[in-house]
């Protein structure tokens, strides 16, 4: 059993209980193992939560990287917040782990992995020609819509479960419509695809 296998396990473990029922002796009894063993390779329920904070981030940068590859404007967004939704759908218990968990140092996995990410949502706003203040804005717009959206899901808050998909299309509408209308006069939206090489190695 290795300190990744552990995290690994914890992860999964978080998506079936929920994040916040994480702890360290129902994982021990999933791995087999009697609790203190679980601290050779994690110090702690803090160090084992930050562990799959860095997986899911480093998870989340390697789909949205794959969604996003060769498409551009409209079509690059929907994709990037369908990649994000998905994944928050798909691992509820990891993708809450990421929400709130601060890095450790300039050289922290989770800090690296989170600044993936946002190079990613950079390149696809880019295709708006934001300005540097709507940039950073727009960067937190396309947070908020995507967690909106998968937690109401999560959550079953859609009383009307068969118009879910309809109304993300429509609100990706919405989207690119409203970031469009922000772009700057002199400049037209470009067809740059995002680069392939931008993904980062394993």
């Amino acid at each position: 059993m290795s300190k990744a296998e552990v995290i690994a396990e914890g992860a999964a473990l978080a998506d079936d209980v929920g994040f916040a029922a994480l702890a360290m002796a129902p994982l021990a009894q999933r791995l087999g193992v009697r609790p203190p063993s679980l601290y050779k390779h994690v110090a702690g329920l803090a160090e084992l939560q930050h562990g799959i904070a860095t997986l899911a981030i480093t998870e989340l940068d390697r789909s949205v990287r794959v969604a996003v590859h060769g498409l551009s404007g409209p079509d690059a967004l929907a994709a990037l917040i369908r990649a994000l939704r998905d994944y928050a759908l798909a691992h509820p218990g990891r993708y809450a782990a990421t929400i709130g968990e601060k890095s450790t140092g300039p050289n922290d996995p989770l800090l690296c992995a989170g600044n993936r990410i946002i190079e990613v949502m950079t390149a696809v706003l880019r295709g708006y020609r934001l300005g540097e203040d709507d940039m950073v804005h727009a960067l937190r717009l396309l947070r908020c819509v995507f967690h909106g959206f998968a937690l109401l899901e999560l959550g079953q808050g859609f009383r009307r479960q068969d118009s879910q998909e309809s109304s993300f299309a429509w609100m990706m509408g919405c989207l690119d419509r409203g970031l469009a209308s922000r772009s700057q006069p002199a400049s037209p939206r470009p067809t740059t695809c995002v680069a392939a090489h931008s993904a980062p190695a394993d």
